[in-house]
């Protein structure tokens, strides 16, 4: 009786996890804001979809093409959105291949990176078509092309191995030219779930062309260490940074006094975290600064379900958790993968561990933390972590929807991202 009790408070309440609903279009936002593109109404897919749109800036998609994709996906519909997304990464890959095989080499390589772009985004869906099985296969099919686009590059991308926990993180160290000089570095730092050509899209580009050198990893539950390692996510981040500085710190071609560091959606809480403990970093950027994971992660859920997990009834919470709505379920099942638990529960009580409280105050590191309009992932939290640093160069970035440029990670608008955030960087590292 007790359980079909909370089972219908839960569910009428509409329990989820993972983050906060999405699909509350207020949360995050200011007073009178409005949401800039919405292509899509499923909150999550248009996300996701307008991260493909924006990466057009940077040659990893393209406008005409990914708006043909949007013209082929019925709206909220995960199965219609795989297929639109692979069916142009596959077409993008042959051709790629096809411009290679001819000695086009420039053509190629943006082909490989807009394949690359496609059929990552495909792996968002794969749950929501309960087919998980389908994401380790392609997301090796896209990163084999991301592998030929780094090649292809003016100056092709060193593949690297990193160090760490017995075995290696692997990544990639890429310069704007081949002279052999010491110059500054830029490490970018995954979210929960990006790729490799997210990093390249989203601050590695336009690290290049501003003369830096940049060093992309997957960290523990990221890309190729989920996938081929099956390691999982650390609220203690700077086991996995600690190490990148290190492997730079070998290198004759890093300024060893201008090492940045750049931490993307959930990134935006490892960076800051890493910053705390690993002081040879000179400045640092947390896009959106994180204060506390855990603490989204616990306001998502019905006030019941809260209940459940403050008084320690694991049984019973994990047995609600199997009764959500496909949707949801398929939306945890993705957020929750990288962590590594098979209990709703001990998931819920680890992400606790996910917070700046206890370290916020050890941060001596330059930070900037960005703040879009309508973060709907981690509302007020850019505030919350600015006011409760101490360090004296720290700084609060603004992203409007009057610029288009709101939303978690600024989707619409990387351009203007770059501009703000590596104005502010080449004054800390000058």
């Amino acid at each position: 009786m007790r359980r079909k009790l909370f089972l219908g408070s839960a569910l009428a309440l509409g329990a989820f996890a993972s983050a906060p609903d999405v699909s509350a279009q207020a949360a995050g936002a200011r007073a009178g804001d409005k949401r800039s593109s919405q292509f899509f109404e499923d909150p999550a897919m248009n996300f996701v979809l307008l991260i493909v749109l924006g990466q057009a800036a940077s040659g990893c998609g393209d406008v005409g093409t990914t708006l043909a994709i949007f013209d082929q996906i019925e709206d909220g519909n995960a199965a219609s959105t795989f297929s639109a997304l692979t069916t142009a990464g596959h077409r993008c890959i042959r051709s790629a291949n096809a411009a290679r095989a001819a000695g086009h080499l420039v053509s190629a390589r943006d082909l490989y990176f807009q394949g690359s772009t496609y059929l990552y985004a495909g792996l968002y869906f794969c749950d929501g078509m309960r087919e998980p099985q389908r994401m380790p296969g392609l997301f090796h099919e896209s990163r084999a092309a991301a592998d030929s686009a780094f090649a292809l590059l003016e100056h092709p991308a060193e593949k690297i191995n990193i160090p760490y926990a017995g075995t290696f993180m692997p990544g990639y160290f890429l310069k704007p030219d081949s002279r052999e000089i010491k110059r500054r570095l830029l490490i970018l730092v995954n979210g929960s779930d990006g790729s490799v050509v997210d990093m390249w899209a989203q601050g590695g580009k336009a690290a290049l062309e501003r003369g830096y050198n940049i060093l992309i990893f997957d960290g523990p539950g990221q890309g190729a260490m989920l996938w081929d390692r099956h390691t999982v996510f650390r609220y203690d981040y700077e086991a996995a940074i600690s190490p990148v500085v290190d492997y730079a710190l070998t290198r004759h071609d890093v300024d060893e006094t201008r090492i940045a560091i750049q931490g993307i959606s959930q990134g935006g809480y490892w960076v800051p975290r890493a910053a705390a403990f690993e002081h040879r970093i000179a400045a640092a950027i947390a896009d959106p600064g994180i204060y506390d994971i855990g603490a989204a992660w616990w306001t998502s859920l019905a006030a019941p379900l809260r209940a459940l997990l403050d008084h320690g009834q694991k049984k019973l919470f994990d047995g609600i958790m199997t009764h959500l709505p496909p949707k949801r379920a398929a939306d945890l099942a993705f957020r929750a993968r990288p962590y590594g638990f098979t209990s709703h529960f001990d998931l819920f009580m680890s992400v606790k561990k996910y917070t700046m409280a206890n370290v916020v105050d050890k941060v001596r590191t330059p930070l900037l933390i960005a703040d879009p309009d309508n973060e709907q992932f981690f509302p007020g939290q850019p505030q919350q972590l600015f006011h409760a640093l101490s360090s004296p160069r720290k700084a609060l970035v603004r992203f409007t929807v009057a610029e288009g440029a709101d939303g978690h990670c600024e989707p619409a608008a990387p351009q203007l991202r770059s501009q703000k955030v590596f104005d502010w960087l080449d004054e800390q590292l000058r």
